[in-house]
């Protein structure tokens, strides 16, 4: 029997370890490499368009290592569940290939599609290769519950099986003579569309800070690795200003589309380390920037409202406030300070800012200052960040609004301090605020306070040329402060929760800036945060109080509760 196979690209975007291309093209005749594209979404989606210019970069970069194999990408417009019944047909398919896709929408589309295949009697093959380890495992390995603490997670995998190595890259050996049927009008009907085609006004559009691709992402891992030192002795490079732009080496755009594998990536540090350190295992803070992200990855495969604070069983329900003023202030870069707005604005226009640069903003919008709601944060970022992924992005929202994982919400980011110690000289600041250029260093962190000479010889009249702060950072995040002492007082009503165990008896103190350390996602988690292995039982006799606490409560932490009740 003719096998007539067609793989599904969706992230997964390259021909390295990509062991459900490598599985299709076993035994098959023919064989299409397909991207399905609606270009309706693509215009009504609030994705913007760096990364819709980077996943552009990543088709046609795919495109061109195909037609080194013979082959090309089928771009097709449409939906899959009206686009694969008629590609069936048409194309007289009875083979399916795609990259496992572990997050809520994903396994609800994919489930769509297997029937749809099923009843076409076409065989669908799936492998998982978007993560380092099978989620459903790490669940079952805890007691069918995603782990909820970072230090929970790292015990439950150091029990896994070893990670799997990459499967073998797709070359002229692997395909042999499986061949794809190319036509004379392949570009016209399955060509790469331009951003133009897809609805976006490119006048002015600088050129790409991030270059997409699997060819680029190969590029900068060897980049990466180069710096054995810092492999060798596993010392995290010191924050500066330089650390503040785009780097040569970053990855994390490239994991994020799957142009570079996690499992090349993790594969080439072990081997790297142990080569410098002659056989040790190499630690788990190796992989710290890998294994945050699988973190993120298992606590929302199960959860469709993992981005919702609402119904999300993970989440602490805290009253935020509604401010669609202060929100665009925020998002628009015009909050008043330099660091905050130069953060913002370096987004909007490169897509991508710092894990660090990360953490101020968001401490800003939430606890620190505006106390507005992490899922405004998130759907900023959804738009703007080149590597914005779904589980990730909230997962590190719901972290650094201490709505989950975290609970030191008396640690909060000072917008003046942390960007005047990380960048003392305020070159950042210049680069992404030419308006605030003329300043000296030590007013560009607070030019409110430079004296009226002064702004007059930088030509910039704070209040005029540049907006006065949006809100008074002491105060502000004083009140915050004591706002999220009282939601976790009322959580730690529960007897044994301990919550505020590591609170400091005056909080206020911790109001100026947390210090710049380092980390590869977000960190200083305490060590023993209340999950539902930790909360014991409690009482039958609920006060009113009591129970209005637990409606603040992540559902999985209430449910834990009942059971022991």
């Amino acid at each position: 029997m003719v096998v007539n196979t067609i793989h599904w690209f969706r992230k997964g975007l390259r021909l390295h370890d990509n062991p459900s291309l490598r599985d299709s093209i076993r035994g098959a005749d023919t064989m299409r490499c397909i991207y399905i594209l609606d270009p309706w979404f693509a215009g009504s989606s609030n994705v913007g368009i760096n990364r819709w210019r980077f996943l552009l970069h990543c088709l046609e970069d795919l495109d061109a290592s195909l037609r080194k194999l013979n082959s090309r990408l089928f771009v097709i417009r449409g939906q899959p569940t009206d686009v694969f019944p008629r590609l069936f047909k048409e194309w007289k398919i009875n083979r399916l290939s795609y990259e496992y896709d572990s997050e809520p929408f994903g396994k609800e589309r994919d489930a769509t599609i297997q029937k749809l295949a099923s009843e076409a009697k076409v065989e669908v093959m799936v492998r998982i290769s978007h993560t380092l380890y099978d989620l459903a495992k790490i669940i079952e390995l805890n007691d069918g519950q995603p782990p909820l603490t970072y230090k929970r997670f790292q015990a439950l995998i150091s029990r896994m099986d070893a990670v799997e190595q990459p499967a073998e890259t797709i070359t002229p050996d692997v395909i042999k003579n499986c061949a794809t049927p190319i036509r004379d009008d392949h570009d016209h009907k399955f060509g790469v569309p331009t951003l133009e085609e897809l609805g976006f006004d490119t006048e002015g559009l600088s050129e790409a800070v991030w270059p997409g691709g699997e060819t680029e992402a190969l590029i900068r891992l060897e980049r990466h690795l180069e710096r054995k030192a810092w492999v060798a002795n596993f010392e995290s490079p010191r924050m500066n200003a330089n650390s503040l732009l785009a780097s040569p080496t970053g990855l994390s755009p490239y994991l994020r589309f799957g142009c570079l594998s996690c499992r090349l990536f993790y594969s080439k540090l072990t081997d790297l380390y142990r080569k410098v350190k002659e056989n040790n295992s190499p630690p788990l803070s190796l992989y710290g920037q890998l294994l945050f992200r699988e973190f993120f990855y298992t606590s929302a495969t199960n959860n469709p409202c993992f981005d919702k604070m609402e119904g999300n069983p993970v989440c602490v329900q805290i009253p935020w406030d509604r401010n669609p003023e202060a929100l665009a202030k925020w998002a628009e870069g015009q909050t008043g300070f330099p660091w905050i707005d130069a953060i913002m604005t370096q987004l909007r226009q490169e897509g991508w800012v710092h894990h660090l640069a990360r953490h101020a903003v968001a401490c800003f919008l939430t606890r620190g200052d505006l106390w507005i709601s992490w899922e405004e944060g998130m759907k900023a970022f959804e738009e703007l960040l080149i590597d914005a992924d779904w589980s990730v992005n909230a997962g590190s929202w719901m972290w650094l609004s201490c709505s989950s994982f975290f609970q030191q919400f008396f640690k909060c980011y000072c917008p003046v301090g942390f960007g005047r110690r990380t960048d003392p000289t305020g070159d950042y600041i210049r680069r992404y605020l030419p308006v605030l250029r003329g300043f000296p260093a030590e007013y560009i962190y607070d030019p409110w306070n430079a004296p009226e000479e002064v702004q007059k010889a930088a030509k910039c009249i704070i209040g005029v040329h540049y907006p006065k702060p949006m809100v008074n950072h002491a105060e502000a995040s004083r009140i915050n402060i004591e706002r999220m002492r009282q939601i976790y007082q009322q959580l730690s009503s529960y007897r044994g929760l301990g919550l505020l165990a590591a609170v400091p008896s005056n909080p206020s103190s911790n109001m100026r800036g947390v210090g710049a350390g380092n980390s590869q996602a977000p960190r200083g988690a305490s060590e023993n945060p209340p999950t539902q292995e930790t909360i014991p039982r409690t009482e039958r006799g609920q006060t009113t109080q009591k129970r209005r606490c637990e409606e603040a409560l992540p559902e999985s932490w209430r449910k834990s509760l009942k059971q022991s009740k």
